[in-house]
This record gives C-alpha cells, sequence and structure tokens, in this order.
C-alpha cells in the first residue's frame, strides 16, 4: 500500500518546529529540512494515542516532540549516541514544559516527564516496558548484522501488544535510491552532517522477516509517493498474550 503525505506542517508539527526557534541557525535549518523530507505525520499515527513511546536515535528530537505533541497521553523518550544533539533535544524539552497547554505555566518549571532526553553512550535499547519502540531514519547507519540485533533488543524491551514503528528507505524504485544514496553520501561521509561512516539500507520486506520470526505481526507501507526517496514504513505488533515479557 503507498500512501501519499502532506510536506506542509500544521497543529502539532508547527508546534514541534517552533520548539527550536531559539536553537542555532545550523539546528533550525536541519530540523526544518528533516520536516519537509521526511513523513512524519504517518509514523507517529502508527504509534499508540497513549502509554511510553521510545524513540531510538532521535537525533535533535524533531519526531520526539512532535509525538508528543500530536497525542497528549504520550509520554515519548528519545535517546542518541550524539550528546550534541541530545542538548538541542533537552533545550527543545524544556521548552514544551514551559508551553502553557503542554503541562507547563509561562515561566514555571512546567511538567518534565512528557517529553525526555538522553545519551545512549553504550547504543542499548532502554529497559522497558515500552507500549511503543520507534526508528526513524537510523537503521541505515548500522551493518546489517547491526541493524537485526538492535531490532530484536527492541522487540524485547516491549510489553505485551506494544509496536515497533520503523520508517527506513524502501529498496526500490531504483531512481529513488540512487537519489537517497547520494544524498546519505553526502551527509555521512562528505559534510558530516549525520554521524557514521558507511550505511546498508536492508529491504523492509527482509527486515519484515525478521520480526516475523520473533512473534511479531508486521504491515508494511509506502510512503513515497510524491516524494523523492523511498520512504517505507513498518509497523510490527507483539502479541499481547505473550508470556516472555
Amino acid at each position: 500500500m503507498t500512501t501519499t503525505t502532506r510536506r506542509r506542517p500544521t497543529g502539532a508539527g508547527r508546534a514541534a518546529l517552533d520548539l527550536f526557534a531559539g536553537a542555532p541557525a545550523a539546528v533550525r535549518a536541519h530540523v526544518h529540512v528533516r520536516w519537509w523530507s521526511a513523513p512524519f505525520e504517518p509514523v507517529a499515527a502508527a504509534l499508540p494515542v497513549t502509554g511510553r513511546v521510545l524513540e531510538i536515535g532521535c537525533g535533535h528530537g524533531l519526531f520526539a516532540a512532535y509525538a508528543t505533541l500530536s497525542s497528549p497521553g504520550r509520554m515519548v523518550t528519545g535517546v542518541d549516541i550524539d550528546a550534541d544533539k541530545v542538548v538541542h533535544a533537552r533545550a527543545a524539552a524544556a521548552r514544551l514544559a514551559a508551553t502553557p497547554g503542554h503541562g507547563g505555566a509561562p515561566g514555571g518549571r512546567g511538567d518534565t516527564t512528557r517529553l525526555t532526553f538522553a545519551v545512549a553512550e553504550s547504543g542499548a535499547v532502554p529497559a522497558g516496558p515500552w507500549d511503543a519502540v520507534v526508528v526513524v531514519d537510523m537503521l541505515y547507519l548500522l551493518p546489517a548484522a547491526e541493524q537485526r540485533r538492535l531490532l530484536t533488543e527492541a522487540v524485547a524491551a516491549l510489553a505485551p501488544g506494544g509496536v515497533l514503528v520503523v520508517k527506513e528507505m524502501g529498496a526500490e524504485p531504483r531512481w529513488k535510491v540512487r537519489w537517497n544514496t547520494l544524498q546519505e553520501t553526502l551527509s555521512v561521509k562528505v559534510l558530516g552532517i549525520t554521524a557514521g561512516s558507511s550505511f546498508d539500507f536492508v529491504p523492509p520486506a527482509q527486515m519484515a522477516g525478521w520480526l516475523t520470526e520473533l512473534g511479531l505481526s508486521t504491515t508494511l507501507h509506502r510512503l513515497d509517493c510524491r516524494r523523492l526517496h523511498p520512504h517505507h514504513l513498518l509497523v510490527a505488533r507483539r502479541p499481547a498474550s505473550d508470556a516472555s515479557a
């Protein structure tokens, strides 16, 4: 199934971007490009509307902020190995906590529990149980074997009935894959915008196979309609009766 997504931020999207208004110009530019290039709305819509959500590889925290703002029942934690990006993510969370109507009051400390960030120095998945774990455009920076290991750890951290949501790049059409590879080569190997030294794009169907072997039910959705990049969404749900949790 292919889903058409809009680019212009509305409501929670605008509010999430506003949280970075006080950030350095480079950070503001980065989060705005991320919003316009990535289909965040259907990714957030795949998450439960309430409960504890973990984002692995949160970067500057834009998606985590959007997921929090788009559903008041969510408590979102973002982790990343890049300590510099986490600094800006925490600043955005502090602005959210001080925003009227979002658990805070003007000039007050506010509620700092709805959106939190931490540095994942070891790269391990924080202990759950999590009602949802989400990964957005990060796995490709790891070798395929490490991607599988990380997803296996994420599944183990899910609560029974929890959902794993993965937004990555698909393996077709070829021209979009070539365009994405060129862009990532520039970002990762030339400009150093994204931490990493190489990338490995695993086909979504192969990734879904890994999760099926772990006992999860999976669905795949193409999100690249009218977009330059081969965006793909994988949603995998752990059985509610899973006794291993």
